[in-house]
């Protein structure tokens, strides 16, 4: 299969440009696009046989679930059995929006898309590309990360060309995407909402549009083989680079920061992480190992110069960490790193889905000091 790339001005989007795409959706075929979050692989959400292909695509396990993606609240209607109280306020907050909502599916939607669940997660997606393929396409469009299954997901569509390229059959370049983390899921099935993967929408933000909000347990640790993940992300490896990633981490005793900025969210990092990673660093590369080290602006001069050592932006401005997260753990692959050593974040507000992705790409190989 050739893929084919189109290369999409966000500012001035064409119908002409997208009707092609359109049409692969429609009759079943694969096309890869922009969301604010990541790029996202898409398929007709309501044809089995069409989610059969992202799984076999991505190398996806079948029962990790996909999210449905609309244009319109109207489409909504034929997805759901019903529209919770809780779901309503969500989506008055945040739709159009990096939030993803789990509802009791409805007799429509295939089981082949909720991974076997009687639930469906939906979302509304900001980015005008993916709102306006999805109206030219005529249906909810399946879209998880267009990345092969448990690599870091992709940020950009050179990303998407490497793990796609002879798998499907579009890639709509529409430029690097602006968030960089996959979407927040919540599911208003239970009696209180619950949390199941942190984004941008913050459990802060959902706590003050809900009020009470669970955290589901998977979110700090690994979940069990005997069980069926909830929503995609889960259950299964995931973010992952090649080289083995250790995430190290100040015990909370510990936790003064060095460097940085002072404000209502910590901006700095304790001094025992960065002497921690410096002597682990030094100790590999005595041994002849290429050792990566994931930083921040105020900390990456503090690091032995012959590491490959990347910022991933500023830590008061968490967004440019989360922006950039994917794409440092991607560099790390095509530099054939043998270990990566990462300085650990604040789990407040973005913080949360950060360290979220960085402990999952980690294995949970947390490095306590």
């Amino acid at each position: 299969m050739e893929t084919k790339v189109v290369v999409i001005d966000k500012t001035n989007i064409r119908d002409e440009e997208l009707l092609e795409a359109a049409k692969i959706l429609r009759r079943g075929g694969l096309v890869a696009f922009p969301t604010e979050t990541v790029y996202g692989l898409g398929a007709n959400a309501l044809d089995e046989e069409a989610a059969k292909k992202i799984y076999a695509a991505k190398g996806r396990p079948s029962d990790n679930p996909l999210i449905a993606h609309i244009a319109e609240y109207q489409e909504l209607e034929g997805l759901v059995a019903g529209i919770p109280g809780a779901a309503g306020r969500l989506m008055k907050a945040y739709w159009p929006g990096p939030l993803t909502i789990i509802f009791a599916k409805s007799s429509k939607v295939p089981y082949g898309i909720t991974g076997g669940l009687d639930t469906v997660a939906v979302r509304m997606p900001d980015d005008p590309v993916a709102r306006r393929l999805i109206r030219l396409a005529g249906v909810p469009v399946a879209a998880p990360s267009a990345n092969t299954s448990g690599k870091p997901s992709p940020t950009t569509a050179a990303h998407v060309y490497q793990d796609m390229n002879g798998r499907i059959d579009m890639i709509l370049d529409g430029g690097p995407v602006g968030i960089g983390v996959e979407s927040t899921i919540v599911d208003v099935t239970g009696e209180t909402p619950a949390l199941l993967r942190p984004g941008a929408i913050t459990t802060e933000m959902l706590r003050e549009t809900l009020g009470q909000v669970e955290i589901d347990p998977a979110i700090a640790g690994p979940v069990g083989d005997n069980v069926k993940p909830k929503a995609p992300g889960m259950k299964y490896r995931h973010y992952a680079p090649k080289a083995e990633l250790v995430l190290v981490e100040a015990e909370a005793a510990k936790d003064k920061t060095a460097g940085g900025e002072t404000g209502e969210k910590p901006a700095g990092v304790s001094p025992e992480v960065i002497q921690t990673i410096c002597r682990k660093a030094l100790e590999d590369m005595a041994e002849g190992m290429e050792v990566g080290i994931i930083c921040t602006d105020e900390t990456r001069d503090r690091y032995p110069e012959h590491a490959r050592v990347r910022s991933l932006g500023l830590r008061h401005r968490e967004e440019t960490i989360a922006r950039n997260l994917f794409g440092v753990l991607r560099e790390f692959d095509d530099l054939s790193v043998d270990r990566i050593y990462s300085e650990s974040f604040s789990e407040e507000h973005l913080g949360r889905a950060i360290m979220n992705r960085l402990t999952k790409a980690a294995g949970y190989h947390v490095l306590k000091v």
